[in-house]
């Protein structure tokens, strides 16, 4: 189980939102690179790295420090937000970027989605499944999709895609737990699965590791790690005593 501390940018701030709403903006640095920086320092093998403007408006008003970030630690960084065509993917992957995020594109041109996975590879290309009662949401999650969760995995599966970014948009920032239920339904697809949303304590984690034989194999961890409700430290070491027990 990967521990991935979550960076979301917004007008060059590190923020942290409720649920993706931007009036319930949360400021937790000025500075995204000291924070990768930081996550890496504590042991981060991989730091999920978003452009909130690029999610919401498609502005690329944070390229230089996503490059910045990529440049300045050694440890795989996926970044998102606002990618939608096959020249913001290659851009991405030259800022630094060791997997590209892709969402919104995925529902209204999976074209795009089938490309970017033949040209660089289903390993270097997740897709962002961001649910609301169990429909797809884009555009920053601004707008729910009639497309059920299960309908967007078969497109998914078709163009290529073996890993998925789930979140529970309901849960996201709310520190109220995963939806656990949701992730082993996923399971059952047969996709590599990045669990994102509600991580609130190591307990958490825990029981998503316990998913990890159904393809769970990591989890974001935003607001949690920013609170303080439990140290990245304190979580990875955790995670890898029980896998040396046996647990």
């Amino acid at each position: 189980m990967i521990v991935i501390p979550a960076i979301d940018i917004r007008q060059g701030n590190s923020v942290r939102l409720k649920q993706g709403k931007i009036n319930e903006e949360t400021i937790h640095s000025t500075d995204p690179v000291f924070m990768a920086k930081l996550w890496k320092a504590k042991g981060a093998e991989r730091i999920h790295v978003i452009d909130l403007d690029g999610a919401f408006s498609g502005d690329k008003l944070n390229r230089e420090i996503i490059k910045n970030i990529c440049a300045s630690v050694d440890v795989p960084i996926e970044v998102g937000g606002g990618i939608r065509d096959m020249k913001n993917v290659e851009e991405t992957f030259k800022l630094g970027a060791a997997y590209v995020i892709l969402g919104t594109v995925a529902v209204y041109n999976p074209e795009v989605v089938r490309k970017a996975v033949d040209k660089y590879g289903p390993e270097k290309i997740i897709v962002a499944v961001d649910a609301k009662d169990g429909k797809v949401a884009i555009g920053g999650w601004k707008d729910v999709t009639p497309v059920e969760v299960p309908d967007m995995i078969e497109k998914l599966k078709e163009c290529g895609v073996e890993e998925i970014l789930y979140t529970d948009i309901s849960r996201d920032g709310m520190l109220t737990g995963p939806d656990f239920d949701g992730l082993k339904k996923l399971s059952k697809t047969g996709m590599r699965i990045i669990a994102s949303g509600g991580v609130k304590n190591i307990d958490d984690l825990i029981k998503l590791q316990a998913l990890e034989k159904d393809g769970v194999f990591a989890a974001i961890v935003g607001s949690a790690l920013y609170t303080d409700d439990f140290k990245l430290e304190e979580a990875i070491k955790r995670l890898k005593e029980r896998v040396k027990s046996g647990k």
